[in-house]
């Protein structure tokens, strides 16, 4: 019993040990740093959190589309990339590049000017819901309340799921904060 007991403290001791070297590495390691030569990558939020290993979050999967480098650039120019980078979890309808050509000439571009950054938010903020809300689960005549304060109709026509009439989900993809739905038009707030 005594030997045993001698055995658990040692362990016990070693362990704290390793524990709090580790923890004065970590102290040193953020001691040292200067705030001075902190970049922009590293003084961002959620979406600057490096994480190869995990299931990607809405935002990463995006980025990894070729199909969504609009919608991306819209995101970034809406300052809302942290926000969909949180653990959420949303449900996102995302505009393929596509959707956002069939808008009027100059639409997208104007959008993503500086001064329009409310609007551009607005309208992103109705692609998206929080929760999730996967495709099966998605009734025909459903309403669903958006981040931005307005409510989208899902209907389903011929098996498929449309949303606002207009738009047709043409895939469905799980990440790790919640599902993207990808949509073939631009769901406008009010119409």
């Amino acid at each position: 019993m005594k030997k045993n007991t001698l055995s658990i403290l040692t362990v016990s001791s070693m362990l704290l040990f390793a524990a709090c070297g580790s923890s004065e590495k970590t102290e040193e390691k953020t001691a040292s740093m200067n705030p001075q030569e902190t970049t922009s990558e590293q003084a961002t939020g959620q979406s600057g959190v490096a994480d190869d290993v995990s299931a990607k979050n809405i935002v990463q999967t995006a980025i990894g589309s070729k199909d969504h480098t609009t919608l991306v650039a819209a995101v970034q120019a809406a300052e809302l990339v942290d926000a969909l980078s949180n653990a959420g979890p949303f449900t996102v309808f995302a505009p393929t590049n596509a959707a956002f050509d069939k808008l009027p000439a100059g639409t997208v571009d104007g959008l993503l000017k500086p001064d329009k950054k409310e609007d551009l938010q607005d309208i992103l903020q109705y692609h998206v819901s929080i929760g999730v809300f996967q495709a099966d689960a998605l009734q025909d005549g459903q309403s669903i309340g958006q981040a931005n304060g307005g409510n989208i109709k899902i209907t389903k026509k011929d098996g498929k799921i449309v949303v606002n009439g207009t738009a047709n989900v043409v895939a469905s993809i799980p990440t790790s904060n919640g599902v993207i739905h990808v949509i073939d038009a631009v769901l406008l707030p009010g119409k």
